[in-house]
């Protein structure tokens, strides 16, 4: 079975000028990229590291840094979200490209609001998804662009109940609006493995198993709120050290009606190397066993989500920060 014929789509976790042009359109055209995402720490890489931007940083010496920052993230997420247009034609639920909120606006419902449509208006671009972090201002501002019609992107998802926040959000604002707005609950997966396996590990459990599970979890609770246009997305899949195989967090996910971003090498190394076969989720049975094994070797989920949560946001806002010193 095609992994497209369950639902499944693998999206690019990277954007930069040049590689939009070359390989990403490559990856479009043999079909093995359905979408793409973005967010401060891969604009900041891009922005500082490659010869792509230097015209055009030179072109806004004297804006003010942010000003310039949009003008480069806006010009490079209105070219993927054109060369990802024939897939959303043909698909709705594919061909979508994420921007991110400044994350500096992470308590600021309104800011992210006004920034969210500010972003997109300017973009241009229907398949444009705006990224907002899953906090209580997040909530508020992912139901109003939601009412709006604009699609969004919750990120920075590690918990059940941010994900079961995030479609109460999502269903009060389809309720709000009079058109048909997508979204996608973006689950994070290897940061629990990098804080937790050490632990699990002492306690006789397999290294790599936590976030899947953890995902596993979260993605069987959005497909039973069956809400039209939402998809689970997996995120934060990309291997770091040497124990487990590359593609590890991409070939444990594959399930119906649901998105895998991945960074370049992670795809490029499911392509070589990973198995393309869609995988079964664990039966409640299975969960349960798995779940108490974990409280047994003493990691606390609630504790740990919420110490990833401020981690993640701390770490967006930092590379923003960078960022926008480096274009002064």
């Amino acid at each position: 079975m095609k992994l497209e014929e369950i639902g499944f789509s693998l999206w690019c976790d990277f954007i930069e000028r040049d590689f939009l042009e070359k390989g990403f359109l490559e990856l479009i055209e043999q079909g093995i990229i359905k979408g793409a995402t973005s967010n401060p720490a891969i604009f900041q890489n891009s922005f500082t590291t490659s010869s792509a931007y230097k015209d055009s940083i030179g072109a806004l010496k004297g804006q003010p840094s942010k000003k310039i920052y949009e003008a480069l993230a806006i010009q490079d997420i209105a070219r993927a979200a054109e060369l990802l247009a024939p897939l959303h034609a043909q698909n709705p639920e594919d061909g979508w490209v994420s921007i991110e909120v400044d994350p500096l606006l992470c308590d600021d419902a309104k800011g992210s609001i006004e920034e969210g449509e500010r972003l997109y208006q300017a973009i241009g671009h229907s398949n444009v998804m705006i990224k907002i972090p899953a906090t209580q201002a997040g909530y508020e501002a992912m139901e109003a662009l939601m009412a709006k019609g604009i699609s969004v992107n919750a990120t920075l998802i590690f918990s059940l109940e941010q994900a079961k926040a995030c479609l109460d959000a999502f269903t009060r604002g389809y309720a709000k609006s009079d058109k048909a707005p997508y979204a996608v609950i973006s689950i994070f997966v290897s940061r629990l493995d990098r804080k937790a396996d050490a632990k699990l590990k002492a306690a006789g459990m397999s290294e790599g198993e936590l976030g899947i599970k953890n995902a596993q979890r979260i993605y069987r609770h959005i497909q039973k709120a069956q809400l039209k246009g939402v998809r689970a997305l997996f995120a934060s899949t990309g291997v770091k050290g040497g124990v487990l195989p590359p593609s590890h967090y991409v070939d444990r996910l594959l399930h119906a009606h649901s998105v895998n971003t991945a960074p370049l090498e992670t795809i490029k190394a499911f392509v070589k190397e990973g198995n393309p076969t869609p995988q079964p989720i664990p039966s409640l049975e299975e969960e349960e066993r798995f779940w108490a094994e974990v409280q047994r070797a003493g990691v606390e989920m609630e504790a740990l989500c919420d110490e990833l949560l401020s981690e993640g946001l701390a770490l967006f806002k930092e590379s923003f920060t960078s960022l926008l010193a480096s274009l002064k």
